[in-house]
């Protein structure tokens, strides 16, 4: 493919991906395939002489469109959000036109730079203390990872190396593999699975503490737990607080949490993956309140602000934890520049040493939406998410099963929970939208989160008509 054929192809495929998304909800949610089924579609090898552009796009609906989960839908209700929008559309394809890796400074200035001037930028949009700022003269900064689970695994093993260096420091012929082994980190029973993940990467043990009737962690329970395991001799050294958990979008109490980990000397990380974006709202802010005592935050703006995936913003206190971390530094990635005390080298921030442009979808969708168009969108789906818990409540055969706060409803039938996960089944059978569960205190739950940007209260309005019809016809085959 030369220059001219570039630019024609190019311009065609913008168009295939506009009509793509202006008719998506005219797309079945989920696909009807069984597993297997792209094997037999195409050849079992390369070809061996090229292929004409025309044919590999009419294979792009033959073969690739029947097995797409289509996340942008407006009936797409599962999961969390996938952030979409054509400025970050954009911005990925001139990241993909320029490809450099960088890894440091000296691979790309603006790469560096712009990222580190981007998550300031975001950092402030959420009223972050200084501390944070890496523009202020605070010892921290803000880096791009590929997701939440990236950003929880770095603050551990910053964490982890953290506190055998502190160990070791007042008892330097201690072992480090014995030090390991009595590292505990801690996190909530209801925190995603990829921070027991973590620990399980990591090499460390990794306790759940109970929440609360609100599915919140509070202090005086993470605080008797670290005064039993200290007494049977382990090294508390990490708790990764969530806001916004995934199944019921809790919130722990960071404020209280946050001066226990500062008196205990652990690290307290703070993931935010999805409910992260809302706190640029003035109104939602206040669920960060204690994060001047955190060590390190992370959001995912590719959920709920509108840069497509993968962007995963990370923000730490003092970023000599990290460097001291993750730094090597082999001859061939040295470069004038590094000791001069004025560039970052974002490899030693992260578990990679390449990464992706990925800033420059950070700031297209600032600058072309602005604070207020992003206010606007997280708003938005919080009322649309508000409409649908309404009509939940209006129907004496359901329950709210939990706070709605942002854009993720739980409700159930009343009833057993075969009886809900008899609706599910029938729900994600017919392909017309898509849920997926939770468990509450023992109970089957259904999830109905606000995802795609184009969703509209007609959209809520159908689905709910459609979870009714179903409704009916569980009710009539099983005993309730």
């Amino acid at each position: 493919m030369d220059v001219a054929e570039f630019r024609r192809r190019g311009k065609e495929m913008v168009d295939y991906v506009a009509d793509y998304l202006e008719n998506i909800e005219q797309r079945q949610v989920c696909p009807d395939v069984e597993p297997g089924y792209l094997r037999s579609m195409i050849p079992t090898e390369a070809p061996l002489e090229p292929e004409t552009y025309e044919d590999i796009i009419k294979d792009v609906e033959r073969v690739i469109m029947p097995g797409i989960t289509h996340w942008h839908n407006p009936y797409f209700y599962a999961y969390f959000p996938a952030a979409s929008s054509f400025p970050a559309m954009l911005a990925d394809m001139l990241c993909g036109a320029i490809g450099c890796i960088g890894f440091s400074w000296a691979s790309s200035p603006a790469c560096t730079e712009l990222e580190t001037v981007m998550l300031d930028w975001l950092g402030k949009m959420l009223h972050l203390p200084e501390d944070f700022i890496a523009g202020s003269h605070g010892q921290g900064g803000g880096v791009i990872q590929g997701t939440a689970s990236e950003a929880t695994l770095v603050a551990l093993l910053a964490a982890r190396c953290k506190a055998i260096r502190l160990v070791q420091a007042s008892d330097p012929k201690r072992p480090e593999a014995d030090i390991t082994s009595k590292l505990v980190a801690y996190t909530s029973d209801q925190a995603h699975s990829s921070v027991e993940r973590a620990g399980l990467i990591g090499g460390v043990m990794m306790k759940k503490i109970p929440t609360d009737d609100s599915y919140s962690v509070r202090a005086e329970t993470l605080k008797k737990m670290l005064q039993e395991d200290k007494a049977a001799g382990l090294i508390p050294f990490y708790f990764c607080a969530t806001l916004g958990t995934t199944p019921s979008c809790a919130f722990d109490h960071i404020s209280e949490l946050g001066p226990l980990c500062n008196t205990e000397k652990i690290w307290m990380h703070i993931d935010a993956a999805y409910a992260g974006s809302a706190f640029i709202c003035p109104e939602f802010r206040h669920f960060l309140n204690g994060v001047e005592f955190a060590d390190s935050f992370n959001f995912n703006p590719h959920k709920w602000l509108l840069v497509n995936f993968d962007c995963s913003a990370m923000w730490v206190k003092k970023r000599t934890d990290i460097i001291g971390a993750f730094k090597m530094d082999p001859l061939y990635l040295t470069h004038d520049n590094q000791e001069s005390g004025l560039v970052t080298d974002y490899r030693h921030w992260q578990i990679p040493l390449g990464r992706r442009f990925r800033s420059l979808k950070l700031w297209f969708v600032f600058r072309m939406y602005g604070l207020t168009g992003l206010q606007a969108h997280i708003r938005k789906q919080v009322r649309l998410a508000k409409e649908f818990e309404s009509l939940v409540r209006a129907d004496k055969r359901f329950e709210v099963c939990a706070e709605v706060i942002m854009g993720l409803v739980c409700f159930r039938l009343k009833g057993s929970n075969e009886l809900n996960e008899a609706l599910l089944k029938k729900i994600n059978r017919s392909r017309r939208i898509h849920l997926v569960p939770c468990q509450l205190s023992g109970r089957f739950v259904l999830r109905f989160a606000i995802c795609a940007r184009t969703t509209e209260l007609r959209h809520i309005q159908k689905a709910w008509q459609h979870i009714m019809q179903l409704t009916h016809s569980v009710m009539e085959e099983l005993p309730h």
